[in-house]
């Protein structure tokens, strides 16, 4: 079998839809272990703002979350615990506003920047992240069903609510995902779907680098299989 090898010179942007515990954070990371691209989560960012805004506590949130995003680490933020409930029940509204929105696009711009191989993982990646200058080369959207992804948070969260109240934010979050006014949850018409309760990790790694290997040849034909080994 022909291992692809992806140049240093060259570049590779996919990014990665999709709703709540859906599977995209697990997909992202594998599939950027297996390409060497940086792996940003969006999700991650809003949870992070949450965290700042629940411990401070701040008098003037989007003044307060400008100052702290100007010379942010993102690798800090990889290193914490942001997935409990509590975070989780108030990302879903601050994600709402369009002005937090705007400091987080700011941020992932300045990271997209940085980096010319890269997956983004998150909710609007394809649809205005990377919807252009730079466009992504390749989209996936993520789907799992209801009961399927409340397991999954809820064994993520150590069993330490009931499994009833993690489905029922769920449920919330991924309608308010898809509802909300600014940049809202959708999958655009090129994005290839994953189904994460049908496919196991092994085969979703599959179907994303078949995609993602038909692009990269795609796009730079014989440069790119000059460099299969």
């Amino acid at each position: 079998m022909v291992k692809l090898s992806l140049n240093d010179s060259l570049a590779l942007r996919v990014a990665c839809d999709g709703e709540s515990s859906s599977g995209k954070s697990t997909a992202a990371k594998l599939i950027s272990k297996k390409y060497k691209l940086f792996c940003m989560n969006s999700g991650l960012l809003f949870r992070y703002a949450s965290s700042l805004i629940i411990k401070h506590k701040p008098k003037k949130i989007i003044p307060f979350l400008r100052k702290k995003f100007i010379n942010l680490n993102y690798k800090h933020i990889t290193c914490l615990n942001l997935h409990s409930q509590e975070i989780s029940n108030h990302v879903a509204f601050l994600a709402k506003q369009k002005k937090v929105r705007k400091i987080i696009r700011i941020f992932q711009k300045k990271i997209i920047g940085q980096h010319h191989q890269i997956c983004c993982e998150g909710r609007d990646q394809a649809s205005t992240i990377l919807r252009k200058n730079p466009r992504y080369d390749v989209a996936f959207y993520f789907k799992c069903n209801l009961n399927t992804a409340s397991l999954r948070r809820w064994r993520d969260l150590k069993k330490k609510i009931p499994l009833k109240e993690v489905k029922k934010s769920l449920r919330i979050r991924t309608l308010l995902d898809k509802k909300r006014r600014h940049n809202p949850l959708k999958k655009v018409a090129d994005a290839v779907l994953i189904r994460t309760d049908i496919l196991n990790k092994k085969a979703v790694v599959e179907k994303m680098s078949k995609k993602i290997d038909r692009k990269l040849l795609l796009k730079y034909g014989r440069n790119f299989k000059a460099r299969q080994k």
